[in-house]
């Protein structure tokens, strides 16, 4: 049984998402506005299928997934990209892969007791950030 993602998630920290950003080709005056953000993850997971809202006062960003079926994403309100995403179960890691434009793109999330841990790739760059479950 994988692990159970449900849940409001609060961001604790957010390690190198300056690079991270420019890695995706981000203009400098989002950076500014976006790194003072402290977004919230809204997880809802049935089996393997998981809708996931990424909420802050400057851009709102939402996702629909199945595990082991590949779909067209499109990063509105990020880098505003087209890619092949898949996501699949390492263990309890969910384990993102996005084909396009960019080299080495994508995303590990993994639960370690009430902590959502997330390590985003682009290029050369890997911003890990932190996110507590909310009460």
């Amino acid at each position: 049984m994988p692990a159970d993602y449900n849940g409001t998630w609060n961001m604790v920290s957010n390690d190198n998402f300056e690079g991270y950003m420019k890695a995706l080709g981000i203009d400098f005056a989002t950076r500014i506005i976006a790194k003072m953000l402290k977004p919230q993850k809204v997880i809802e997971q049935k089996g393997d299928f998981f809708h996931v809202q990424t909420l802050s006062s400057f851009r709102n960003y939402n996702a629909e997934f199945t595990v082991g079926v590949e779909f067209n994403e499109e990063t509105k309100g990020l880098d505003n990209r087209k890619c092949k995403t898949l996501v699949t179960w390492d263990n309890d890691r969910l384990v993102c892969v996005q084909k396009g434009k960019k080299n080495n793109r994508g995303w590990i999330h993994w639960i370690e007791g009430d902590q959502l841990f997330l390590e985003l790739s682009c290029e050369d760059q890997v911003c890990k950030q932190v996110y507590k479950k909310a009460d």
